[in-house]
């Protein structure tokens, strides 16, 4: 695989890995002609490791994340996980904890979470959706708030609140267990369990349904009394392993 390798989504669903083209930069004085990225290179050390080529920019990551790195880095603990005031307060309110860190420096660093998969996603001006808690590491070009919902309790227990991230760039999002890449249109409609859920794009509206049915009532249907109802034309992305929620393991 290419040094550099972008993740895109297959026609239905799923990862296809292919060269990322080098971006404009500035060539180095004196001569060699050996290309310097002036952004962020995002790739992965095999699935669960993601490593990050800094020239002197910033990212922003999961407090905690970084596991190693080289040449010179410096680390800032920011505080709230969102841009500005609004984000900050609305996760106080309802008790959403996203610590991040601002990393900036020349050289490698890696980043990893629990050992958890990595996926990454290339915005280019939409919007990202995100469980904060699978956020891992955005470009600095990305800006990042938050966006009331009414759902993401029933999924997480953070509250009423999810992670928004838009713009161009880079965002590496984790997984327990390889994500898959759902594909929402007119007409198709998606259910979601609410454990499994981990971030969506696109222009799709979310609705809390009810799974119970007759054979729910009686004892015989599959336990899954709450999901999650996409509708509209997007991207769903879920993992193969439910968290436990406000109402347990759904």
């Amino acid at each position: 695989m290419s040094r550099y390798a972008r993740l895109t989504v297959c026609p239905m669903y799923g990862f296809r890995t292919e060269p990322v083209p080098a971006r404009p930069g500035p060539l180095p004085t004196g001569g060699g002609g050996r290309y310097i990225p002036d952004v962020a290179q995002f790739r992965l050390q095999g699935s669960r490791v993601l490593a990050v080529d800094l020239a002197g920019d910033t990212v922003k990551a999961r407090n905690g994340s970084m596991v190693a790195y080289t040449g010179q880095m410096g680390f800032k603990k920011l505080t709230g996980g969102g841009d500005g005031l609004r984000g900050m307060v609305t996760r106080r309110l309802t008790g959403e904890r996203m610590e991040v860190m601002e990393v900036k420096g020349q050289g490698t660093c890696y980043f990893a979470d629990q050992a958890t998969e990595i996926n990454l996603v290339r915005l280019n001006g939409e919007t990202l959706f995100v469980e904060s808690d699978n956020l891992l590491c955005t470009e600095a070009s990305l800006r990042t708030g938050t966006s009331f919902t009414g759902l993401n309790g029933m999924a997480s227990g953070n509250g009423l609140f999810t992670t928004k991230v838009e713009g161009q760039g880079w965002a590496a999002v984790t997984s327990n267990g390889p994500a898959v890449i759902l594909r929402v249109a007119q007409g198709l409609p998606l259910r979601v369990d609410p454990g499994a859920y981990i971030a969506h794009t696109g222009n799709l509206h979310r609705a809390l349904k009810s799974g119970a049915g007759w054979s729910t009532l009686i004892g015989e249907g599959g336990g899954e009394a709450m999901q999650v109802e996409f509708t509209g034309e997007g991207l769903v992305y879920v993992q193969p392993s439910e968290r436990v929620t406000l109402g347990g393991e759904v």
